[in-house]
């Protein structure tokens, strides 16, 4: 089956959360504050890195609550998404939540927990293609104690087998654990009912028909559902998803500047590009692409142009095992031969806007970033925003982004 670009992602967010007691007698558990904001706030955000563009929420207990805080929230994201509700009749389970909201979704989504997060690097698992014998892959995590979970058998990437919780031993149990995060298409519907749970029905006959996948992620893993866990959030959660930030140019640092690219036919990448915005991604740093694109003032190719461009670019980067969390791009020129883009625009290098817009949307501290670019002013825009600046003139990309990120994250620790 020919893959399809993932721009929705589905989050269960319909659950009781009773081991959280009387804290969720009133609030949604995926709505409970974890620092400065919901927790399901701290989710979307880091979905949004990604490229999902559209939620859908599958809820039931206190939904109307759940929408209002949502409502709230939505306005704080670093970018629009559009958040589309789907309530179940009655309680369905996990399964029965998916099957509830199946005229809303895509032909590929992902599919995750809401109370619930992994931070690790999803590009291998966004880019993997489903096929005729692959329905959906899983998220594993791998823990040196999984007395709280359940356990996921496999054979290398063919999931085998679900073992439930078990009761604690007297010595910690290792093992690899679901991370409730998946990539399904829409044949999952085959084997939802009305009524049936996802972890206990619906991923069991797919891995006894052969049809799972598995992909094993590391890093910081939360699950707020117990009070321990919740008041561990409060601090780790805004600490870890603050994050570091690596700003690019595009032509002559990403690609080789042939002069005014605004085609996929003309766009080369420049040696070690695909490898240096991978380590950054596989590091947790943001990656953010300013450019100056005059080419449209000059009438050489419109905004449509680029942006389609800038489309094929985070499919390229992902399938390489990376990711560009956002772009921003300039298309004015004083010298314009089409009057719409002839002004001068804070947002065109050596002027910082771009940069100033996304450390505000992400809220990145400038001292917490490294700026890389082929010109000058580049550099002047990197020091009007408080980013340390570092000139590109060529060679392999990867080889030069690698000491400056391993520089930046020895400093910050120092």
């Amino acid at each position: 089956m020919p893959m399809s670009e993932l721009r929705q992602c589905v989050i269960l967010v319909g659950g009781l959360g009773t081991r959280l007691g009387t804290l969720t007698a009133q609030t949604p558990k995926p709505v409970l504050q974890c620092g400065d904001r919901p927790f399901l706030a701290w989710l979307l955000r880091e979905l949004q890195r990604w490229g999902f563009e559209e939620a859908v929420l599958l809820t039931g207990y206190l939904s109307e609550t759940l929408r209002a805080s949502v409502a709230a929230l939505q306005h704080g994201l670093p970018r629009p998404m559009r958040i589309v509700f789907s309530e179940e009749p009655d309680r369905a389970g996990t399964g029965g939540a998916l099957y509830h909201a199946r005229d809303l979704l895509d032909e590929r989504f992902l599919l995750c927990n809401g109370d619930s997060w992994l931070d690790t690097n999803l590009a291998p698992l966004l880019a993997a293609e489903t096929g005729e014998h692959v329905v959906g892959r899983i998220l594993l995590r791998h823990l040196d104690d999984v007395s709280r979970y359940g356990v996921v058998s496999h054979d290398g990437d063919v999931v085998t087998g679900f073992v439930e919780r078990q009761a604690p031993g007297d010595h910690p149990v290792a093992g690899d654990i679901n991370a409730g995060i998946y990539v399904f298409d829409r044949r999952v519907l085959d084997v939802v009912q009305p009524v049936c749970s996802l972890e206990r029905d619906v991923m069991p006959a797919l891995a006894a028909a052969g049809t799972l996948r598995a992909v094993v992620g590391a890093g910081y893993f939360i699950d707020i559902g117990i009070p321990a866990d919740l008041a561990r959030a409060q601090t780790e959660l805004p600490a870890r998803l603050h994050r570091r930030a690596l700003f690019l140019d595009r032509d002559g640092v990403i690609n080789v500047d042939h002069g005014y690219v605004g085609s996929v036919a003309r766009f080369q990448f420049m040696d070690g590009a695909l490898a240096a915005i991978a380590r950054a991604t596989q590091a947790g740093w943001h990656v953010f692409v300013v450019t100056n694109q005059s080419g449209v003032a000059r009438g050489y190719y419109d905004e449509a142009a680029v942006q389609a461009l800038h489309r094929w670019l985070r499919s390229q980067v992902q399938a390489a095992s990376g990711t560009i969390d956002d772009v921003r791009y300039c298309p004015h020129h004083e010298d314009a031969v089409i009057e719409t883009y002839r002004k001068p625009c804070a947002w065109r290098k050596p002027a910082p806007g771009m940069l100033l817009d996304l450390l505000s949307r992400w809220e990145v501290e400038p001292a917490a970033c490294v700026m890389i670019g082929d010109q000058p002013t580049d550099m002047a825009a990197a020091a009007a925003a408080g980013v340390a600046g570092f000139r590109f003139t060529g060679g392999n990309l990867d080889d030069f982004v690698a000491p400056l990120l391993a520089g930046q994250m020895a400093e910050l620790s120092a």
